[in-house]
């Protein structure tokens, strides 16, 4: 079982796998200790479980590809966790290349910040997941036209979310994540 967890923000953990991660946190020492930490802006010198860089890692068979956005000065991670490809888009959202969308290659489950309604809508056709986590804005909510494009209008959010079994065969089903 796959469990997506709201740490606050845009940040979440995500358990299952391997190993836990815990995605785009402030700090990475506040959360290193609890498994793989993702950061969404590059450190020089990150600790051995700390990812801040774009490139491939395999982590005892939880593979994860860092994508770098602004010439590496930002990154999003494709991870495999489970047979599940999960896509996590680091904030603020950037317009995807062809070569960038070829390395994410099909993603599963979305997670997405709610940043601009134009590019959500872009990116969440682009990706076309079967689950799509819409993460709330720096401001603490996710904006009313994003819930509307989504179709997830009058869904609560929720503190966290879990995958048992299969993916949704058909259509898309998004939640709101928030702590």
């Amino acid at each position: 079982m796959l469990t997506f967890t709201s740490i606050g923000g845009i940040m979440f953990k995500c358990t299952g796998g391997v190993r836990p991660l815990v995605v785009f946190p402030a700090k990475a020492s506040e959360y290193s200790k609890d498994g793989l930490t993702l950061l969404p802006s590059p450190e020089e010198e990150p600790s051995k479980s700390v990812i801040s860089w774009p490139g491939e890692y395999d982590f005892g068979g939880l593979l994860i590809r860092g994508i770098g956005h602004k010439e590496g000065q930002q990154v999003s991670y494709v991870v495999e966790v489970d047979g599940v490809r999960c896509a996590f888009l680091s904030s603020p959202l950037q317009e995807w290349t062809d070569d960038q969308r070829e390395l994410a290659g099909e993603v599963d489950v979305l997670t997405l910040p709610s940043d601009g309604v134009k590019l959500v809508q872009e990116l969440v056709d682009e990706f076309d997941p079967r689950v799509l986590l819409l993460l709330p804005s720096e401001k603490g909510k996710v904006d009313a036209d994003i819930l509307r494009i989504c179709g997830a209008q009058g869904k609560a959010p929720q503190k966290e979310l879990k995958l048992k079994g299969q993916l949704p065969a058909e259509g898309r089903e998004v939640i709101v994540l928030s702590a």
